[in-house]
């Protein structure tokens, strides 16, 4: 008998520390805090999910309460505390933590204001029809290994015979010793997209994967800034992805007092605690952290999320939203970690990694099933083939069992007399008389026949690897069918992200402008050439009180500068305007850029590329014109860019863009125009804070309407005529007033608010110096006493023109259409007009992109 003291072996603490540290640590690496990649389950989620299976807990069943379901998971398989178990219960039932819920709730689960559920007496729960369907099927047939359970009473699953990468499906969170696990849910459908692209070519990478599956789809929806986290996550297994609410700025109507903005929150990033948020913005406005919000109200409700945050009456609705994306949990960020247990150890998963893990598991799985499919075949043909026997001779076999002195004596002569075996002699002994009906016979042969072709085909599954994969692919199909839903999160272009340009096509668009401030995008070809002096088609809805005050088409690539009149510049990319239809009204542009209330956008140029041999040409109310390099403002800021300064009472209204060697045509409201060069000698080149020098001596009473800008390649025709810059205003009223004229292009069109229009002659228009009283362009109807210019515009034949009136009707028609005349006629009638309605701009058509064509190439 040993003593104590012989029981002691001395060990050294280091070594044992160590020991004991990493046995632990592996416990619980394996055994609790991370998934497995075959199924993407944690232990507790699985020894839930099967002991539901268990108790018949399936979808068609009724409820049964969650604390008889603890205590199965408990007694059985779990050896943990019963809020654990509880809690992962609970997550798998909730709506907003699940992509696709593994479990179906009745009670209280919980929110997403971090409310906790009832307690597990109160709450009933029972499987989803997806997890019995994907998850639980098959796990009767060999499928997977089981394992005792921690006291060897019971046995459990190693792993689920899951159909569906689970693991992606509804992501996983974990924090083990050493390393966490990160993984973000994904879509059902676009997970069945890439698997079945993963098994016709093998050989596709992460990134071509990603066309199938563009990124991660979380329950609460949501958006997602770029691709470039989600590129990393999936080509290196770790990448933050940056999420944003879904958040609108919508103006409050309310009775009796002034409408008011507001900034509408209907959808928070994935695990926002949306209580805590609210709690959040309000200790940033106490701290005056964030300035410009005067109330903060929760109004979800059973249809949905709405958090309303109202704004004061002098806050910028975009600089408000933007600070709220900067400080609070509207705008996250989740930090993927692709870490997962493979063979039993942790490895960090790549897109492609995880689905061929599940990929070669469903292979495995789908050949033990088959392997056990065909074993229980074979048994039963065996024991039909020896029922056969026994048919055939009848007779015999019943004078044989008749004369027997017991079933074994009958028995050993059926073995030794017919060469049958042990469980063939057996089902003869127990076959009832009604089998041995000619009819139960026929059976008999056609239930042989059936399990000799299911044998056959079952081989051949086991032979061929492309049956194999067949089948995965046709159970995929049925699940995609069944159980996929719309992607919730969209996955937005975000300006760091270089190559999100490349995937939007560069269409021709018309830009809209009101003057209450409203602005949308629509194709130009929504709108189709039509005939002259036709009545158009709407363009805008518009109140009563609004109309037209900026309208031109450019290309969803270029940047758009927005110009005030106080000479301040903004700048959006085209494609960053929202899209709206010919009966909406757009937005308010004060959503789109932190414009000023007093402020007014008065110019809107489109800008392809920022280069040093470009200028902008700028023009004031006041007459006052200069010229800046437009490689100025290729870097504007969020809040504007100051791009002219101006004399008191002054405006900035026009802007155009020009080479050196052009020129420059300044049009009037009383229908003069002033021709002159914009080269140095005429315009020189300032910086941006500068005011510019005199452009034109106007009559009494008149104004400036616009300007154009004419190509240098035509001005060298121009070089040789006269001066008539030192005319006076009596000999300019005296000239000729001719009717028609021929030339070729450029021309000159002038539009007028009438209606009437007309293309003159750019050599009609002699150069002058600057500051001159310039040349007639146009005289009006006599009929029409209070006809003014609209528009005054440099086209070719070839030109597409694009008018708009001030209650938004829109035609498009060529320029070609449009009768060529003198400087001193009146024009044609290019636009009926309803009473009251006037011509308020007029665009170009821009040229179409290159590559629109080949939608291939977009």
């Amino acid at each position: 008998m040993t003593t104590a003291e012989e029981r002691i072996v001395p060990t050294d603490l280091r070594n044992e520390m160590s020991r004991s540290y990493l046995e632990y640590a592996m416990s619980v690496i394996v055994g609790r805090a991370l998934p497995d990649a075959r199924d993407g389950l944690k232990p507790v989620h699985r020894r839930i999910l099967y002991a539901m299976h268990e108790l018949g807990l399936t979808h068609d069943r009724p409820f049964r309460k969650c604390a008889r379901v603890v205590g199965e998971v408990l007694g059985k398989y779990h050896p943990h505390g019963d809020t654990a178990v509880y809690d992962a219960l609970v997550r798998m039932a909730q709506g907003f933590s699940m992509r696709s819920p593994l479990i179906e709730g009745h009670g209280n689960f919980g929110s997403v204001d971090n409310d906790p559920p009832a307690a597990m007496r109160y709450t009933e729960c029972r499987l989803q029809s997806l997890s019995t369907t994907a998850l639980l099927q098959d796990i009767d047939s060999e499928t997977v290994d089981f394992a005792d359970n921690f006291d060897g009473s019971q046995q459990e699953p190693v792993v689920l015979p899951a159909r569906i990468p689970q693991l992606l499906l509804n992501g996983s969170s974990g924090i083990a010793v050493g390393m966490a696990t990160n993984i973000p849910p994904h879509n059902l459908g676009e997970l069945v997209d890439g698997l079945v692209a993963l098994i016709h070519n093998p050989e596709l990478t992460d990134t071509q994967l990603m066309e199938y599956i563009p990124g991660p789809d979380f329950p609460t929806g949501a958006q997602i800034l770029g691709s470039s986290g989600i590129r990393d996550a999936y080509t290196g297994g770790r990448g933050s992805i940056t999420m944003r609410g879904v958040a609108n700025i919508e103006t409050l109507e309310r009775q009796g007092a002034p409408d008011r903005e507001a900034i509408i929150v209907t959808e928070l990033p994935y695990q926002t605690n949306k209580a805590a948020l609210i709690e959040k913005i309000a200790d940033l406005v106490n701290d005056k952290k964030i300035d410009g919000i005067s109330d903060i109200r929760d109004e979800s409700d059973r249809d949905g999320m709405r958090i309303v945050i109202e704004l004061k009456r002098d806050a910028y609705p975009r600089v408000v939203l933007n600070n709220l994306y900067k400080q609070t949990p509207i705008q996250n960020n989740f930090g993927a970690n692709m870490l997962a247990l493979v063979d039993g150890e942790p490895q960090l998963l790549s897109l492609k990694n995880s689905l061929q893990v599940f990929l070669d598991f469903r292979i495995e799985t789908i050949t033990r099933r088959t392997q056990y499919e065909l074993r229980k075949a074979e048994e039963r043909d065996h024991l039909l083939q020896g029922l056969l026997i026994a048919l055939a001779n009848l007779d015999a076999i019943i004078r044989l069992i008749r004369h027997s002195p017991d079933s074994a004596t009958a028995k050993t002569e059926l073995i030794e007399g017919y060469n049958l075996s042990e469980p063939q002699a057996d089902a003869i002994l127990q076959m009832q008389l009604r089998r041995l009906t000619a009819l139960e016979a026929e059976k008999i042969e056609q239930e042989h026949q059936a399990l000799q072709e299911k044998i056959a085909d079952l081989n051949d599954i086991l032979a061929r690897r492309e049956r194999i994969l067949q089948i995965i692919e046709a159970e995929l199909g049925e699940l995609q069918e069944r159980y996929a839903t719309p992607r919730r999160t969209e996955i937005l272009r975000d300006e760091g992200d270089l190559d999100d340009t490349d995937l939007i096509a560069n269409e021709q668009a018309l830009i809209l402008l009101t003057e209450q401030g409203y602005v949308k995008r629509m194709p130009v070809n929504t709108f189709e050439a039509q005939n002259r002096a036709t009545r158009g088609k709407s363009g805008t809805k518009m109140k009563e009180d609004d109309g037209i005050e900026h309208f031109l088409t450019c290309c969803d690539h270029d940047n758009v500068l927005f110009f005030s009149d106080r000479g301040v510049v903004y700048s959006l990319k085209a494609y960053q305007i929202p899209t709206g239809s010919r009966t909406s009204r757009g937005v308010p542009i004060v959503q789109l850029l932190p414009i000023p209330r007093d402020e007014k956008i008065t110019s809107i140029v489109p800008v392809t590329e920022f280069t040093d041999d470009e200028y902008l040409i700028m023009l004031t109310k006041g007459g006052n014109i200069k010229k800046t390099s437009l490689s100025a403002f290729s870097n504007i800021r969020a809040n504007g860019l100051i791009a002219i300064s101006l004399s008191e009472g002054d405006q900035l209204r026009w802007v155009r863009r020009a080479r050196e060697d052009d020129s420059i045509i300044i049009g009037s409201r009383m229908g003069m125009a002033i021709h002159f060069k914009t080269d140095r000698d005429q315009l020189r080149p300032l910086g941006r804070a500068t005011r510019g020098v005199k452009s034109m001596n106007l009559r009494k009473g008149d104004e400036l309407i616009g300007m154009d800008i004419l190509p240098s390649s035509v001005i060298s025709q121009l070089d040789n005529l006269p001066d008539d810059s030192d005319l006076d205003e009596e000999a300019i009223e005296g000239e000729e007033n001719e009717e028609t004229t021929t030339s070729e292009g450029p021309w000159m069109l002038v539009v007028t608010t009438g209606g009437y229009g007309k293309r003159v002659p750019v050599s009609q228009f002699r150069l002058q110096n600057r500051a001159g009283k310039g040349t007639i362009a146009t005289k009006f109807k006599s009929h029409l006493d209070s006809d003014t210019v609209a528009a005054l515009l440099v086209v070719t034949e070839e030109d597409e023109l694009m008018m708009v009136t001030t209650r938004g009707i829109i035609i498009r028609q060529a320029a070609s259409a449009i009768t060529p005349q003198s400087r001193t006629a009146t024009g044609i009638r290019v636009q009926r007009l309803d009473k009251e309605d006037a011509i308020a701009a007029v665009a170009l058509v821009p040229p179409a992109a290159e590559g629109v064509e080949d939608e291939e190439d977009v």
